[in-house]
């Protein structure tokens, strides 16, 4: 497998198709967690973790048994399953390693389990025909640009807290105005990874 390309998938899932401001999945831990940068990394390092392990599972199950037996029509209800697994390991090392994030994200942590942007990356890996290496590059880049939106709204969101908008702007209206400005900032990496080795 050629190393620029797996940079560029990586790159390509981050940037460009972001799955938070380009795809809009995982919307509601985005917005949930997204008041404080430090519960935003925390949440947005569990998803990549979780991206990641989801990926490393479900690619060869879906490969070996599912695909080998004809039991594709399964690939949503065993990915599903396998991800829920996945989030209880996690939620339980969280509560037992960090105990502070573990109260900070409160039901947030649990709603990984229907962060759709986890199961869109593992759906995604296989309707693109990736290899292992290639799905494992998708679901790194496509959790670092969760982990990379979370971080960088949420310090938008902290500055914008601080300040005295209009009455009819306050609240709901000035966060999701804030998320359209981001993720048209963010379709202005559309053609990076397209032209970065070319």
């Amino acid at each position: 497998m050629d190393f620029k390309a797996l940079v560029a998938i990586i790159i390509g899932s981050a940037l460009i198709n972001n799955f938070v401001l380009r795809q809009f999945l995982g919307i509601c831990p985005f917005l949930g967690v997204s008041k404080e940068i430090k519960n935003s990394a925390g949440m947005g390092i569990s998803v990549v973790f979780v991206m990641l392990l989801a990926t490393a599972v479900t690619w060869p199950i879906q490969t070996f048994v599912l695909e080998r037996f004809g039991l594709g029509y399964l690939q949503t209800l065993l990915f599903i399953l396998i991800i829920a697994t996945l989030v209880q390991f996690v939620e339980i090392a969280v509560k037992k390693f960090i105990p502070a994030l573990y109260s900070a994200l409160g039901v947030y942590l649990p709603l990984i389990t229907t962060n759709c942007a986890i199961l869109g990356v593992t759906i995604a890996n296989i309707k693109n025909s990736y290899t292992f290496a290639q799905s494992m590059a998708h679901a790194l880049g496509g959790g670092l640009g969760f982990l990379l939106a979370m971080v960088v709204f949420s310090g938008i969101r902290e500055h914008t807290e601080n300040t005295d908008p209009p009455p009819s702007f306050r609240g709901l209206p000035l966060t999701l105005i804030s998320v359209s400005i981001l993720s048209l900032a963010f379709f202005g990496f559309s053609g990076v990874s397209e032209g970065l080795f070319g």
